[in-house]
């Protein structure tokens, strides 16, 4: 059978630069490799076919004679060299074979390192106005430290432990499979190098324990429901040798009996009484800093805001404030007495549609609507 071509077996156009031809090879030779297509001979055949091709386009000088010549290139790429299906492998396969390695096999090339130690979540109930204003809190956290008695070590104080007889203390095993030389975590040891015999009384060999620390916590003015601010450092200890995690403080902020937030923006709901939306006047208004006089115009409708400058919350970046929103509700009088009644009727009577414009508008849109309803 006719050899395909070395191109289309890496699929791979002839302009490929050295780059795409690595590419190319790495994800083939990952998909086609008899570790992960055990007994499938067309996978195993597609290997080899991979492999040759690989070998010549990787190599600038064969390759050369390769786009000249092709298949009849003369001297074969695979005179003198041993290995799986009489192919050879040189230092050009070395640094993609590693990756392949890292992929099938994870890591254990080296010995394991400690381990970091792990972050912290901690729930932090503020006020509105704290949030607002910003605020210093005292919280207190359970966190691993490590052990006082070994400071990290595992072992009783004034033993050490032994290097591991099945590893030497590289923390990995090596063995041969095909020509691959696999490295893998040391079962011993579990990649430590060394094993202990006598574990530290204080921690049962685990390496740290557990202590309860009080933290000051500084809330910045202008933080939001569920953000997190991060205490670097304040986590969990790390085994010996390795960093502490961080402590992650996750704010919740509680809602307020007339203030709620939209950006940097105050909302606030202010009831009035609808002789003073129709005639006008002044109300206080309540802020997160004090009390404001607010203007309240002659024929104010309901719903209708008002923006108080300044008065919101602080941007946590530039510190620049946010506003006030005030939206006026007026309020319909309930429970009218019989003489209440009757001059609220008398007043009625006395109204026109120039005192209501958005009910003589909607009113004379409704007449509109129903006549060409009816045509």
């Amino acid at each position: 059978m006719a050899k395909r071509d070395y191109y289309e077996v890496l699929g791979l156009s002839r302009d490929a630069t050295e780059n795409d031809i690595k590419k190319a090879y790495r994800n083939l030779a990952l998909k086609y490799h008899p570790d992960r297509n055990p007994g499938d001979k067309q996978a195993e055949e597609k290997f080899k076919e991979i492999n040759e091709a690989y070998e010549v386009l990787s190599d600038p000088e064969k390759r050369a004679r390769y786009d000249r010549f092709g298949h009849a290139m003369g001297e074969s790429p695979f005179s003198g060299t041993e290995g799986f299906g009489g192919f050879g492998f040189g230092t050009t396969f070395s640094d993609v074979f590693n990756d392949i390695f890292s992929e099938f096999f994870g890591a254990g090339q080296e010995r394991r390192r400690p381990s970091a130690g792990e972050d912290l979540l901690y729930n932090l109930k503020i006020s509105f106005l704290e949030s607002a204003k910003g605020v210093e809190k005292e919280i207190q956290i359970r966190k691993k430290v490590l052990c006082k008695t070994c400071e990290g070590e595992k072992t009783r104080p004034g033993s050490k432990p032994i290097i591991c007889g099945t590893c030497g203390g590289r923390g990995n095993v090596r063995y041969q499979q095909g020509f691959f030389s696999i490295s893998k975590t040391c079962h011993s040891c579990k990649g430590a190098g060394k094993i202990i015999r006598d574990y530290c009384p204080g921690c049962s060999g685990q390496g740290f324990q557990f202590e309860n620390k009080l933290i000051k916590v500084s809330v910045p003015a202008g933080v939001e429901d569920g953000m997190r601010l991060r205490i670097r450092g304040e986590g969990n200890a790390g085994e010996k040798g390795a960093p502490k995690g961080d402590l992650y403080i996750e704010i919740s902020v509680e809602e307020h009996k007339f203030f709620s937030r939209r950006g940097e923006d105050i909302i606030c709901e202010m009831p009035i009484k609808f002789t003073l939306a129709a005639l006008g006047g002044e109300i206080n208004v309540p802020t997160i800093d004090d009390s404001v006089k607010l203007k309240i115009p002659e024929g104010t409708q309901n719903d209708k805001i008002f923006k108080i400058k300044g008065k919101g919350f602080p941007n946590m970046h530039t510190g620049k404030r946010g506003d006030q929103l005030v939206k006026v509700k007026v309020e319909v009088p309930i429970n009218l007495s019989q003489k209440q009644k009757k001059i609220l009727k008398e007043f009625d009577e006395l109204l026109d549609d120039s005192n209501t414009p958005q009910s003589k508008s909607f009113f004379d849109k409704l007449r509109v609507f129903f006549s060409l309803l009816f045509i």
